[in-house]
């Protein structure tokens, strides 16, 4: 790279000889990104993008900033002074800079390991965690904080665990809440199903209008657990329009899921420009064309459209008359308003929602990241596998399977039985990180659970020793969250944080609990206490960071009760106690099946008190079991429906 346009002709001279621009996609390369970021955050106090950082020749990194203008302006020196003193310091005091990186590695190592604390984990930390959340939480307008909104799925999952260990009403109350508002909100895409990125006000009506799949995922298992519990359809509902939307949108042929759809997308009536929210928004003029006059006058009142348009937030002038879909008003308050029944106004509703859909999909959409993603393909084949259990949908498992099968062909080596990162095109790349095998992971023992397939679990388990292999720390416990082959990222950090998706450590700890009591390494329960004690003083100061560790933490505390069914899910039976099982929140129990074949085999070679369940009087019978001790066999439903109701919420 030449840079003979710099005046100075030292700058270029040294620029020339030690400047080389490195592209990272950070859903790629998660290694580099947190690792460099954090070298920033370390020497700034924070951190951001486009970000900066200068390394000595053997990568130690020795100064950084985010964000360096190319003139010095408003007290920030700019890139090109930067850049002078820079040289001018490699030629006269290299070596200080040297030792500066050391120094700095030094620093982040021992943060690293900081994390571990003497003693166990506190029993209060679920409860100071529960405290955070609940002065965080918005009572107007549900969510935590003011503005602008994420959903986070993983506090929703704690909260729902919480409420299971303790029924306290507020922990249901705050993920409902959260859970309806954000479904009647613009952040949902009330047209063709599936969440946006986050809502940029306090009331989840203007959205950053970007796709992700973990949100679909993660989003997914939140209202099919919401439906468990409070058995409302209107949570179900949500849940397989995300389903739906997925596998029309976001499904590749060969059964992977996309990674993304941008927020931009060209104006419909002008395809040469492009902006936020193009292919979502509504103009009334466009609702009243596309509907009959009644149909649209009811159409408009439910999802608040406004003739001069009803965005709460439009700081670029993008959404000018337009309208971004919500839900100011439920079915029966818009029937009243409007003086008709409730079954006018839903038809009325479904039936625009219908022509809506089809107009729109004459429109150029959002552009598709069409990457595959293991990690994010994880976590959508759990929320599949799990949705064919409590909706009863075979599609779901079927979408679960191909998408299971599709990374195991294309992005799993078995001759190095290794699973690889990101797959387009054809192409298999980049080694995988440490959410890639939990998550990917989790997903196949959902998938087990689902469909009681043995192989399912056998390469969960295959995949769970692997990951052992590359991630675990042995001095200090927990995973490192990538495998420490490539001398460009040179750090081995150790993350916990469950933001926008888990960490991979707070969903392994799930994952060895689980598979521990389904017939897994014995020492697998052990090092998921590991895991959790690696992050001691980390959960006791700020729990509220790592929800989803905390939740592990619970079902660690908790531990896994067994349902076996005795059949394989052949007969009437058989489905009958499968149903009435999904329909019961139990959140820390596995489930398994003997089905007097290689399943059955397989999981007796490790577990012998499977080895002697079968079927009573050629009905499909359950075991409910603790520690491997079991309640006499049930095959009648009452009776099961009974029990699991003393175990359930």
């Amino acid at each position: 790279m030449e840079h003979e346009s710099f005046e100075d002709a030292a700058v270029a001279e040294f620029l020339n000889a030690h400047y080389v621009s490195i592209k990272v996609d950070r859903e790629e390369r998660p290694d580099v990104d947190r690792v460099y970021m954090g070298a920033v955050q370390a020497m700034t106090g924070s951190g951001g993008w486009p970000l900066s950082l200068f390394l000595t020749p053997d990568l130690k990194p020795f100064y950084g900033g985010t964000y360096f203008p190319r003139g010095s302006a408003h007290g920030r020196p700019g890139f090109l002074v930067v850049l002078q003193r820079i040289a001018e310091l490699w030629s006269s005091e290299r070596q200080q800079l040297i030792d500066s990186g050391e120094q700095l590695i030094s620093l982040l190592r021992s943060e690293t390991r900081q994390q571990r604390g003497e003693g166990g984990i506190a029993d209060s930390a679920p409860l100071k965690a529960f405290q955070q959340f609940a002065g965080q939480f918005d009572s107007r307008y549900a969510g935590f904080g003011s503005g602008p909104k994420f959903p986070r799925p993983s506090v929703l999952n704690f909260l729902l665990r919480f409420y299971y260990k303790t029924a306290d009403p507020d922990a249901l109350r705050m993920t409902l809440e959260t859970l309806t508002a954000m479904a009647r909100g613009g952040i949902y895409d009330h047209i063709g199903g599936g969440f946006h990125r986050y809502s940029v006000d306090g009331q989840w009506r203007v959205p950053h209008f970007e796709k992700m799949l973990y949100d679909q995922a993660q989003l997914v298992c939140a209202y099919l657990e919401a439906y468990q519990i409070a058995h409302d359809e209107s949570y179900a509902v949500v849940a397989r329009e995300c389903l739906e939307y997925v596998l029309r949108d976001m499904t590749d042929p060969g059964g992977g899921f996309y990674s993304a759809e941008d927020a931009d997308s060209p104006d419909p009536a002008d395809p040469s420009t492009s902006s936020e929210g193009a292919f979502y928004l509504w103009t009334r003029k466009e609702i009243d064309e596309a509907l009959e006059p009644r149909q649209a006058g009811i159409f408009c009142h439910h999802f608040g459209v406004d003739e001069s348009g009803n965005a709460l937030s439009d700081p670029q002038g993008e959404f000018r008359g337009k309208n971004i879909l919500f839900v100011p008003f439920t079915v029966p308050q818009s029937a009243e308003h409007l003086s008709l029944s409730e079954e006018e106004v839903a038809t009325a509703i479904k039936e625009g929602r219908a022509k809506l859909f089809e107009r729109r999909s004459h429109r150029p959409r959002p552009l598709r990241d069409d990457k595959i993603i293991t990690a994010w393909n994880g976590l959508m084949i759990s929320a599949f596998a799990r949705a064919s259990n409590i909706l009863g949908e075979a599609k779901y498992a079927d979408a679960a399977r191909k998408a299971a099968a599709f990374v195991r062909s294309s992005l799993y080596d078995p001759s190095k039985r290794t699973l690889k990162r990101r797959y387009r095109d054809g192409e298999a790349r980049f080694p995988g990180q440490l959410d890639d095998y939990a998550f990917y992971i989790q997903g196949l023992i959902d998938l087990y659970e689902a469909t009681f397939e043995i192989g399912w679990l056998k390469f969960a388990i295959e995949l769970q020793r692997e990951q052992e292999s590359a991630f675990w720390d042995a001095a200090d416990g927990g995973f490192f969250d990538h495998a420490g082959k490539d001398p460009s990222v040179f750090l081995r950090t150790k993350e916990a944080y469950d933001g926008a998706e888990p960490s991979g450590n707070s969903v392994a700890v799930s994952n060895l609990i689980r598979l521990a009591a389904m017939g897994g390494d014995g020492r697998w329960r052990d090092m998921a206490g590991e895991t959790l004690r690696a992050f001691t003083r980390t959960i006791g100061r700020s729990p509220e960071a790592m929800p989803q560790l905390v939740a592990s933490l619970e079902y660690f505390r908790e531990v896994p009760k067994e349902i076996v069914i005795a059949d394989g899910g052949v007969n009437g039976s058989a489905a009958e106690f499968l149903r009435e099982i999904a329909s019961h929140f139990m959140p820390f129990t596995v489930r398994m099946c003997a089905d007097s074949g290689e399943g059955q085999t397989f999981l007796s070679e490790r577990l012998p008190f499977i080895g002697a369940m079968s079927q009573m009087e050629g009905r499909a019978t359950a075991y409910v079991c603790e520690r491997q001790m079991c309640n006499l066999p049930i095959n009648d439903l009452g009776r099961l429906r009974i029990l699991l109701g003393e175990k359930s919420r």
